[in-house]
């Protein structure tokens, strides 16, 4: 059965390019990103990769730990990530799985048979601290994914998880957000001193609340 938002991220152990993983213990209490690729040696998972290890300083600052993963060998994944190092100018210091047995794969419904039969679609997980589900994303393989896209989710989901807001259409860090349909009027003014913009009674806008 295919996972669904907000149901419970199972864990599992792996060997990766780092050395064996409880995937639990590796997120502790923060939050993670598991995302597969469909092969090793292959151009467009190079380019994402090389981004989210380009990337992998924003994703710290979020208290993100990412983890990758494909069907491949370890002995593939160690000879790639030099390519991935060098053509994309980056170091990969995240581990990459070796899912040979398909485990994580199956665990995750990442092989989609109508795309393919043996390898991984581009599946992208959010998982939070405490080891839900908070966004599935799912590319096919010739479509490399928008991790400043994931970025942006990520900054969403954890706004959201401490404060009753909703972010719009393209929001990003610094622009106002939607107070929720939960919060009355009366308690809007309350919850968001910076002040409440009604524009109808169902879309009220307020600066973001967690930046001074």
């Amino acid at each position: 059965m295919a996972l669904r938002l907000g149901d419970t991220a199972p864990n599992f152990t792996a060997k990766t390019s780092l050395g064996e993983i409880d995937f639990y213990e590796y997120l502790g209490n923060g939050w993670g990103i598991l995302f597969s690729h469909p092969a090793d040696y292959t151009p467009v998972c190079t380019t994402e990769l090389g981004k989210t290890a380009l990337l992998q300083e924003e994703f710290a600052k979020r208290n993100v730990k990412v983890l990758a993963v494909s069907v491949d060998s370890l002995g593939k994944h160690e000879g790639w990530i030099k390519d991935i190092n060098e053509t994309q100018h980056t170091t990969v210091n995240f581990p990459i799985i070796a899912d040979e047995d398909r485990n994580v794969a199956t665990l995750y419904d990442m092989i989609h048979p109508n795309a393919s039969a043996t390898t991984t679609v581009r599946s992208l997980f959010v998982i939070g601290p405490d080891k839900t589900v908070k966004l599935i994303i799912t590319y096919p393989a010739s479509t490399g994914r928008n991790f400043i896209e994931v970025l942006r989710v990520v900054d969403s989901l954890q706004l959201t998880a401490n404060y009753s807001v909703a972010t719009p259409a393209d929001w990003k860090q610094g622009e106002d957000v939607i107070v929720a349909l939960s919060v009355s009027a009366e308690d809007a003014i309350k919850k968001f001193p910076k002040g409440v913009e009604v524009v109808k009674p169902y879309l009220r806008y307020t600066p973001q609340p967690d930046l001074i």
